[in-house]
Parts: structure tokens; C-alpha cells; sequence
């Protein structure tokens, strides 16, 4: 039964998700989600009471794809300076083709960030968390030396949150030779830090 209920809730969810990014989240109503789903109405208020909900419930679920796809990415067997490196990565083209596998919904993404802020806050705990894990294996490698790896893994997370609109809208460079400048720069930044002359 309750495979059944998970089953039918998902895919009510990924319904209102391919209308939201085909037509909006406003042009979307919550009888287009019912009809589009070839359930009744009835049906979806059952699993939610509002399109707000729905909404967030997309979010959530997107949320935790990345976070299923980072958990991968930490399991790999490298150094950990390059899972490092492969995981930032990872994240900021993740979240890029989130948001435009969306469509309209990327817009609702940059107006509506609070609201999606809300939703990320579970989503944010556990990058934090796998962070410090590639942080601590880093240090018990010997490749990196750090003060506070709580702190270090925190300043990176919101480090990688302050990329992520820059990104996705191109402002770091779209050509190969630009990327591998910016791996190399980020690279540096990351291992080096700023250094006072």
C-alpha cells in the first residue's frame, strides 16, 4: 500500500513538474495537474493542499537527486584533493541542468530563491556533511592541513551556493580554454588561499 501511495505522489510530482517548465507555474492550475496526471482532482488534494506545495515538493525532489548524485560522486575512489575538485564541479553542473531541465521554472528558481531557500535548508545539512567527510579523508591522507574542518566545510558550501547563479547564467566562462582557467584559478584558490606578499 504504502509503495503505491509513494508511487502515485512521485509521479503527480514529476507531472506538475514537466507542466510548471512547459507552461509556468502561474499559467498552472491545479486541474491541469489532475487532468495531466489522468487522476481526479480529489486525488491530488489528497497528496497536496495547495500548488505551493507541489511546488516545494519539486524542489525537494530535485534537492534530492543532487544530493543522491554528491553521495556518489564522495564514494569514488580518488585522492582527495580530485574528489574535491570533481565534486564542486559535479554540483555546479548538477544544479545548472536542473534548472534548465526545468524550463519556465528557472525563472521562478532566481525570483523565488527564499522560498526555494526554505526547502534546501535538509539539502544543505547533508552537503555540508559530505564535504567535511572528503575534508577529513583529506586530512588523514596528508593531503590537506586545515585548522577546522566544520568551519572549512561550511565557508566551501556556501562558497559553492554563492556560485551557482553566476554559473548557471554563463558569467564564468564558457569556452574550454575559459573553463580550464577557471579550474586552474579555483584549484589554486581551493589548495592555496590567498597569500599575503
Amino acid at each position: 500500500m504504502a509503495v503505491t501511495v509513494s508511487k502515485t505522489r512521485d509521479m503527480l510530482v514529476d507531472v506538475a513538474r514537466q507542466l510548471f517548465a512547459r507552461m509556468g507555474v502561474d499559467n498552472t492550475t491545479m486541474n491541469d495537474i489532475a487532468q495531466a496526471s489522468k487522476k481526479g482532482r480529489r486525488t491530488l488534494y489528497t497528496y497536496f493542499k495547495s500548488k505551493n506545495e507541489i511546488y516545494l515538493a519539486i524542489v525537494e525532489s530535485e534537492l534530492d537527486k543532487l544530493h543522491n548524485m554528491l553521495l556518489e560522486v564522495a564514494g569514488k575512489d580518488l585522492p582527495a584533493d580530485e574528489k574535491l575538485l570533481t565534486f564542486i564541479y559535479a554540483r555546479l553542473d548538477a544544479v545548472k541542468s536542473i534548472v534548465f531541465r526545468n524550463g519556465t521554472l528557472r525563472a521562478n528558481f532566481f525570483r523565488d530563491i527564499w522560498r526555494v531557500e526554505k526547502v534546501r535548508k535538509s539539502f544543505d545539512i547533508r552537503e555540508v556533511e559530505i564535504i567535511k567527510g572528503i575534508l577529513e579523508s583529506g586530512v588523514k591522507e596528508g593531503v590537506f592541513c586545515m585548522p577546522d574542518v566544520e568551519i572549512t566545510a561550511l565557508v566551501l558550501h556556501h562558497a559553492l551556493k554563492g556560485l551557482e547563479v553566476p554559473y548557471i547564467r554563463g558569467m564564468m566562462g564558457n569556452s574550454i580554454s575559459e573553463r580550464i582557467k577557471r579550474r586552474d584559478n579555483v584549484m589554486n584558490l581551493i589548495f592555496n588561499g590567498i597569500k599575503i606578499k
